[in-house]
């Protein structure tokens, strides 16, 4: 299904953006990201917060990193200003690259077993799915955010993976 490098430029894939979205996040201003903008999180900064919950918790699944804070229902709320999330922002993206750099395609075999925070039952799929699921939320959400910040009247960043620098640095 995926390879250990394709993980890898995924994730260097999602710190070149996350770091774009910092520059257009502090342009727009704490008050602005915080506006309800209905999406389906509501604002800007709600988005990018369960985002960040999302790529917590699937790192905690199948890296065995901590789990995020705060549960599913929390998720939108994670932090509390531009700040915190910059900062909690940063961190995660450089354990995923990380992990990521470390990563072995004999890694991304069989199946990854974990109960569920919403529901309570175990579950269980390949791990390979479970990565490119974290990959493709994050992508999915990202372009919520695009459209929000569009709507805003400003630039949204590059997404096309075709202009992503072959260089670091990522974060």
């Amino acid at each position: 299904m995926i390879t250990a490098e394709y993980c890898l430029t995924f994730a260097r894939y999602n710190a070149w953006q996350n770091k774009q979205l910092k520059a257009a996040f502090h342009a727009l201003g704490e008050a602005e990201l915080r506006r309800d903008r209905n999406g389906f999180f509501g604002s800007i900064l709600e988005t990018a917060n369960h985002i960040l919950w999302g790529d917590q918790l699937w790192l905690s699944r199948i890296a065995g990193m901590p789990p995020p804070s705060v549960g599913m229902a929390d998720s939108a709320r994670m932090t509390e200003t531009l700040s915190d999330w910059d900062i909690a922002r940063f961190q995660t993206d450089g354990a995923l690259l990380e992990w990521a750099k470390g990563l072995r395609s004999i890694d991304l075999a069989g199946p990854l077993e974990w109960t569920s925070g919403s529901t309570g039952e175990v579950r269980a799929m390949p791990k390979a799915q479970c990565a490119a699921h974290m990959f493709n939320h994050q992508t999915h959400h990202r372009g919520q955010i695009h459209a929000m910040l569009t709507a805003a009247g400003r630039d949204a960043p590059v997404t096309d993976m075709i202009f992503m620098p072959s260089e670091g640095p990522w974060l």
